[in-house]
């Protein structure tokens, strides 16, 4: 089996029509502790978020409860797509709620929750958005927020092999 055979994790979307949320599942193959820590420590956070067409640069990623954070999206053009939000709750290894704003469409804030549960070695998160509107949520998946996320994914997955690994 090929190293990308093994890290490669699947999501698993859950999109219904007529509903202002989106919840996506996926199993890493990682324990819980360290996929709850690339979530929140920005150097790691900085290292998978986004497509890879991008850089990602964490402005400000305060894993705490009432704590904010700021991330943007460089292109090799010097395009910059950045997004923020606040930590509305922040249990560490179990959950991370906090709020999701892309700065280009002001004031279209979402509530996402991601939740970490601990599967042996491995770990399923789970994240649950819920928008103001059937509208926000349908303009969310139409921009790409699927390919973008399961590429994020990936990455996420290949970044806790190589730490397990120790490279």
């Amino acid at each position: 089996m090929s190293t990308k055979e093994t890290t490669m994790a699947k999501t698993e979307y859950v999109i219904e029509p007529g509903k202002q949320e989106i919840t996506s599942t996926t199993v890493f193959d990682a324990p819980r502790e360290l996929v709850f820590k690339a979530y929140t420590d920005p150097k790691l956070l900085a290292q998978w978020w986004g497509p890879r067409r991008y850089q990602t640069k964490v402005d400000r990623f305060e894993p705490e409860t009432g704590g904010s954070w700021q991330m943007r999206n460089i292109g090799a053009d010097g395009q910059e797509f950045a997004f923020r939000g606040v930590n509305h709750d922040v249990v560490a290894p179990e959950r991370i709620c906090s709020t999701f704003e892309f700065e280009g469409v002001p004031g279209h804030v979402a509530l996402q929750t991601a939740t970490f549960e601990a599967l042996g070695n491995k770990t399923r998160v789970v994240e649950h958005s819920v928008f103001e509107s059937v509208m926000d949520r349908d303009g969310m998946v139409a921009s790409g927020m699927q390919e973008g996320a399961d590429e994020s994914v990936e990455r996420l997955a290949e970044l806790l092999e190589k730490i397990k690994s120790g490279k």
